[in-house]
């Protein structure tokens, strides 16, 4: 039986902090709220404990995961060191939904790293997590809440339906308010590299920090041998149907996604469009579903994962995405969609 801890994030019930505590420090398994995502987890130096995320979600064992702090004390005993750039973006950018990854300290154990020399870690801004991992006083180990391969689940409904009866307890709280998961950058290379866009825009870094690149992975499909940062290897936060993303000028995304749905219609498809409030009304799909407004980029991070998920409810049976660039937050929106259509991309 999965325990459900209905907690408001406005007025935190101490009481039930405790009990999901009690459950990490007993090797066991915790759905917690995020501002990114909902997270599954379990004690980040307990091995045993860590094992039951990756069964309990399906997930791949070499995955990473990330490790969840609640202060700058507890971040010194699991690198070998701080460098003066995380410092830096630390200060500015913690708690929030920035990922740092650091070369690791000897009482990491090698399921988190997937057998790596590094480690990820990040401090949440969400009260319920931050309280959580004061609580339990571990460093707590949680990859998104939902079945390996889905999208990411940003309200509690979405955990109760992939995870209710896998795992220990699920916390229920509010929705997500950012939507995807953190922005990832690797400070163990001489250019400290994005490995997973997020809200925290490449932009925005080298402001901090000055030179940083991104990942090769994520503008295009690669091949990697070994992933340094969750998101990066394998097929994520897909539907249950197959998706393509229409990418190019509006005009010609429109009609290019009208004249497929009408071929897949004629073979007797039942049509999915993932549209943006400017447009959802040019579509002639079976289900049309705006994932929030093309200029307010925030709008549509908090909605994507909600959006791809209904469809599932539909029983949508292909699904056409408008497609977004490569610029500031829209980079993050871009890497979701293309994991998510396994990079099936149709440029117009």
């Amino acid at each position: 039986m999965t325990k459900i801890l209905d907690i408001s994030s406005q007025e935190l019930d101490m009481e039930l902090i405790r009990q999901a505590a009690d459950i990490i420090n007993n090797k066991g398994t915790v759905a917690i709220p995020t501002e990114t995502v909902y997270g599954l987890g379990a004690d980040g130096l307990d091995e045993e404990a860590v094992k039951k995320i990756y069964i309990a979600k399906g997930r791949p064992s070499d995955n990473p995961l990330i490790l969840h702090i609640s202060n700058m004390n507890m971040l010194e005993k699991l690198v070998e060191e701080i460098p003066e750039k995380a410092k830096l973006l630390a200060k500015t950018f913690w708690p929030g939904p920035l990922t740092m990854i650091f070369k690791k300290s000897s009482i990491i154990p090698e399921v988190i790293t997937a057998g790596l020399e590094t480690v990820a870690i990040r401090m949440p801004s969400n009260n319920i997590a931050r309280c959580l991992i004061e609580e339990a006083n571990t460093p707590i180990a949680a990859p998104s809440a939902n079945i390996s391969g889905k999208p990411s689940p940003t309200k509690a409904k979405h955990v109760i339906e992939d995870l209710d009866g896998r795992i220990d307890a699920i916390i229920t709280s509010d929705d997500s308010t950012i939507g995807l998961e953190s922005t990832v950058i690797d400070l163990t290379e001489p250019i400290p590299t994005i490995l997973r866009p997020g809200a925290i825009t490449f932009e925005a870094i080298k402001e901090v920090i000055g030179q940083v690149q991104i990942d090769q992975a994520i503008l295009h499909q690669t091949k990697l041998i070994k992933a340094k940062s969750p998101g990066m290897k394998y097929k994520h936060y897909a539907p249950k149907a197959p998706m393509k993303i229409i990418k190019g000028d509006r005009v010609k995304v429109v009609k290019t996604i009208n004249e497929l749905t009408q071929e897949y219609q004629k073979q007797g498809k039942k049509v999915g469009v993932l549209a943006t409030e400017e447009t959802k009304k040019e579509y002639k799909a079976d289900k049309v579903i705006t994932m929030g407004q093309r200029f307010k980029p925030d709008t549509i991070m908090a909605k994507l994962f909600g959006s791809l998920r209904a469809f599932d409810e539909e029983d949508i049976q292909i699904i056409l995405s408008e497609g977004f660039s490569n610029q500031g937050k829209e980079l993050a929106i871009s890497n979701r969609l293309n994991k998510a259509a396994g990079f099936d991309i149709i440029e117009v």
